[in-house]
């Protein structure tokens, strides 16, 4: 597996396991997608979507196989209250930066680790502006980052604007953008050009899942045919050959080892141009 840096030269792997919605088996799958391959692991400290302590329960098993710690890049994040149910994991009438504090020594716990390979915001307080409580997050990221608790810092659900503002503004700017990524927004074309200017690691998710029609478009079917695989693979190598870095959640054990695959395979330019475009 190839892997993307990021400004602050640390690697990342080149597609990442998601584990959103997998509840009471996300252990099962955390451990089928290791076996298949993968080494970076995306998770959340939110109950609603996520089961972090899972995602330890299966590092734990793992590194009793032989899969240690060190050999896999974890990524968590602080989810706001607004994006809780009742089981906050931090105490929701703290100082914003006392919840992220919590919110991190949580997922650690979780995750049976002394650090985190990358640690994001889960989505700005403000809809197309940054808030007081992003800069009041993102000062606790900083300070996490600052004491080498964590290799990363990012932010996920991001718009343009705020991204550029961080960027900007930031005294430590962002390494991860993790954004649902649209075909007919141009692949979250405006997002991908700051993060490509500020050399930030661009994590794209719902791929397939918010762009069925672009896996049913012929010429996708054409090339899926050319390079003797599926049109989801086809996307997913698209997205490595444009500078981003896939997210799958795949629970199919052989779509997990078909998914990693893709690293053997290249689009024409005029292929990419066409899948950039396909949705416009």
């Amino acid at each position: 597996m190839q892997n993307i840096t990021a400004h602050n030269g640390v690697a990342v792997p080149n597609f990442m396991y998601g584990t959103a919605w997998k509840q009471e088996d996300t252990s099962r799958y955390v451990q089928l997608a290791v076996q298949a391959g993968f080494r970076a692991i995306d998770t959340a400290n939110q109950l609603i979507h996520y089961h972090e302590a899972q995602v330890g329960e299966a590092l734990l098993t793992l590194a009793e196989q032989g899969v240690p710690r060190d050999q896999l890049f974890l990524q968590t994040k602080f989810t706001p209250v607004s994006g809780q149910d009742h089981r906050t994991p931090y105490d929701p009438k703290a100082p914003i930066a006392e919840q992220v504090a919590q919110s991190f020594e949580s997922s650690l716990e979780h995750l049976h680790t002394d650090y985190i390979d990358s640690f994001i915001l889960h989505g700005p307080y403000g809809r197309w502006e940054l808030e007081e409580e992003d800069w009041q997050v993102w000062g606790a990221l900083e300070k996490l980052y600052q004491a080498g608790r964590v290799k990363m810092i990012g932010v996920s659900n991001v718009q343009a604007i705020q991204l550029q503002l961080l960027c900007e503004l930031a005294n430590v700017k962002p390494m991860i953008v993790q954004n649902r990524c649209y075909a007919a927004l141009g692949w979250d074309r405006a997002v991908r050009d700051i993060c490509r200017a500020h050399h930030v690691v661009y994590q794209g998710f719902s791929l397939l899942t918010v762009n069925q029609g672009v896996l049913l478009d012929p010429e996708v079917g054409a090339i899926a045919t050319r390079i003797q695989t599926g049109p989801a693979q086809v996307i997913f190598r698209f997205a490595q050959q444009v500078g981003m870095l896939p997210l799958t959640g795949t629970t199919n054990a052989q779509r997990m080892k078909e998914n990693l695959d893709i690293d053997r395979m290249d689009l024409s330019r005029d292929e990419i141009t066409r899948i950039e475009t396909v949705a416009e």
